[in-house]
């Protein structure tokens, strides 16, 4: 391993990635943040030897689970279950290798957190205090943020929740809001008094302040570092970690009924508990011993928990270690819009493969080299084929099938003897030696694209040499030097069979399967001599193959449909307007008639002219609906509603004797009022 002087003491890694909601399934936008950066970390640390513990499970506690519960008639239990399965089938589609995944409503996590919780009770870490929280009276229960929605004071949205505005994204209290509504019974609630035990991380300001704004200064995030110093330069405040809910692990002490433990207390918690049901009596190495390493992986909307408050709750507990790293990244965006749960402004992952079978390290490689390390980035689809049309098939996949087509067709498919080695061919050794060691020292440092980078570079230089050389040519003039040409590019290959394997781990198994080899330890992936003269290759395959614009096309389109669908649920019918009399309305004839003829005006796009059988005879009337209406043949013989006495006024040089009623939908489109069943031609509407 590439070890810095603070590395040397490490015998284990305890790698977490941070616990998803299960009240829906995984998108890109947590891949690409959270779960691919910390798979890759993990994955390299075991190609070098080292004990690794990489835990994952689904946050199955919070409002956002009962709000998901209520809205579906069924129970949080129900909601748990179901997304719980989705996302974990999901992350094993996409190959994420974790050690456990597990889930929050766990008896061993109950169990673990109320332990947890107790002790700092027990010792007096926390302290109780009451406060005014919103109660909805109609409900009779206290009001989490997430149950109440009103006018946020900062943009005006009216549908801001009690912690959050999603349109500005401005944080809120729940007394910020203006016109507060209950969304359990549509009330007004009102404020109560409710007590609560909160983490003092006031008191533990000057310890976190050395610890992350000194001894983390220069090796953690710029992202990380910026956000804690924020935090800490305008004061912490103590942090409840109880609330009144019905849904959670119980808080464990007398006079606390009603009272579940805040999701931000338990859910970090369950790192440890997950680490406790895989490893059994053993699992305190993985977490107090001095020579583990603790690592989180977490999207930047996590930092303050995993820096903060998680921390506080470990020191206040007294045994635990604290993470020497918290790698956050920041968000990935969908073709320059922001992803969004409620908008299903997302592509799921559970949906990407079912539609994209075989392409999961298409994916990977595309949200890895995308990765938002130090900004947010954004996802499109056309960039999601370019990556894979001219960088894994053309330079990684292209390589690889050029150079072991050319050992079956001049060499039967075993490795040729190496002869002797030219300057050109010394320096593809040399390179190919550094490149583990370039590789390795982004990954422990996350500087994953960069190390993505690195390792495609191994192809191209691979690609480079084959060309250069043109073994296909001089197979017939210089046939000794042709079999050091696909000697040492057979070696690129088995070394990128390893070097590939934390980015792209099914590629990995396929060139291993092509090469008749097995993923070497990290420390070996440079060698030249992997393998051996006269080893038997199968058959080459191709690892990639080309996405057509029709499959990208389908994706666009299943887009730009929740776009429209969006769109519609925006609407909001207009005000009302202003009362008017019945006199006034009375004074408006409005008369049933039938279509006898109609057709577009001349030299009037948007104009359509109406002849109506009103009864009493014929009359003229002319509409803009045209776009609406293509073909106005089909309006013949229908019957519509219309004004009979409105002054008649020319358009286009046509009369037009009254105006047809019709209604602008939602959607943008409209459609004309008509009777539900055959009338007489003048009836009167009212």
């Amino acid at each position: 391993m590439v070890y810095t002087e603070s590395d040397k003491r490490y015998r284990r890694y305890t790698i977490t990635s941070a616990l998803p909601y299960a009240n829906g399934p995984v998108h890109i936008g947590h891949l690409a943040g959270v779960y691919v950066p910390a798979d890759v970390y993990a994955r390299y640390l075991r190609l070098q030897g080292e004990e690794v513990l990489f835990i994952g499970g689904s946050d199955e506690h919070g409002v956002p689970i009962t709000i998901k519960a209520r809205k579906e008639g069924c129970t949080p239990q129900d909601i748990v279950d179901r997304y719980h399965k989705i996302i974990k089938d999901s992350f094993e589609g996409l190959g994420i290798s974790f050690d456990v995944y597990s889930r929050t409503s766990g008896k061993t996590h109950a169990e673990t957190s109320a332990a947890f919780f107790k002790k700092l009770y027990d010792e007096g870490k926390f302290i109780e205090k009451e406060s005014e929280q919103y109660y909805d009276t109609e409900a009779h229960q206290f009001l989490a943020d997430r149950y109440i929605t009103g006018t946020c004071p900062h943009c005006g949205n009216e549908h801001a929740y009690g912690d959050q505005c999603e349109a500005c994204g401005t944080s809120l209290a729940a007394t910020d809001l203006i016109n507060p509504k209950s969304t359990l019974s549509g009330s007004k609630p009102v404020l109560r008094n409710t007590r609560h035990w909160f983490l003092p991380l006031d008191r533990d300001e000057q310890w976190l302040r050395q610890w992350i704004l000194e001894e983390h200064r220069s090796d953690w995030k710029t992202n990380v570092y910026g956000q804690c110093k924020s935090w800490i330069d305008a004061g912490l405040q103590p942090r409840a970690v109880t609330r009144d809910l019905d849904w959670g692990v119980k808080v464990p002490i007398e006079g606390a009924e009603g009272k579940v433990l805040y999701v931000w207390f338990d859910a970090p918690i369950g790192y440890i508990s997950f680490t406790k049901e895989l490893k059994g009596d053993s699992w305190e190495q993985w977490w107090k011993a001095d020579d583990t390493k603790l690592v989180h992986f977490i999207g930047k909307d996590n930092i303050v928990f995993h820096c903060i408050i998680f921390p506080a709750m470990l020191k206040a507990e007294g045994s635990y270690i604290l993470p020497a790293n918290v790698p956050a990244n920041e968000f990935l965006n969908l073709e320059g819009d922001k992803i969004s749960t409620s908008r299903n402004w997302a592509v799921w992952l559970h949906e990407y493969l079912a539609d994209l079978p075989g392409k999961q390290d298409v994916l990977r490689y595309t949200l890895c080299s995308n990765a938002p390390e130090t900004k947010d980035n954004d996802f499109t689809w056309k960039d999601f084929q370019l990556k894979n049309n001219s960088e894994l098939v053309a330079i990684l996949g292209n390589f690889v099938n050029r150079t072991v087509v050319l050992t079956h067709k001049y060499y039967g498919g075993q490795v040729p003897e190496r002869g002797e080695l030219t300057e050109a061919d010394q320096a593809v050794i040399d390179s190919l030696r550094q490149a583990p060691e370039r590789i390795g020292r982004a990954i422990e440092t996350y500087r994953l694209r960069e190390a993505l980078a690195e390792m495609m570079n191994v192809a191209r230089m691979g690609n480079k040499y084959l060309t250069d050389n043109e073994p296909w040519k001089s197979i017939k003039t210089d046939p000794e030097h042709t079999a050091t040409v696909i000697n040492l590019s057979l070696q690129i290959c088995a070394s990128l069979a390893t070097l590939c394997q934390p980015f792209m781990p099914f590629t990995s198994e396929k060139l291993q399967q092509m090469l008749g080899t097995e993923v070497c330890p990290w420390s070996e992936a440079g060698r030249d001599n992997t393998l051996m003269a006269g080893h038997q290759l199968h058959e080459a395959v191709l690892l990639f193959d080309k996405i057509d614009d029709s499959v990208i096309e389908a994706q666009v389109a299943k887009l730009e449909a929740t776009k429209q669908q969006n769109a519609l649920n925006a609407w909001q019918p207009a005000e009302v307007k202003a009362n008017v009399s019945i006199d006034d309305f009375g004074r408006l004839d409005l008369r049933v008639g039938t279509v006898t003829e109609c057709h577009k005006v001349p030299k009037a796009d948007k104009l359509l002219q109406f002849s109506i059988d009103d009864g009493t005879g014929m009359r003229t009337i002319v509409s803009g609906i045209a776009k609406y209406y293509p073909n106005p043949e089909q309006l013949v013989g229908r019957q519509v509603c219309f004004v009979a006495n409105f002054a008649p006024r020319k358009l286009k040089g046509v009369e037009s004797q009254g105006m047809i009623l019709s209604v602008a939908d939602k959607d943008g489109s409209l459609a004309l009022l008509e009777p539900d069943r055959l009338v007489a031609n003048g009836c009167n509407i009212g």
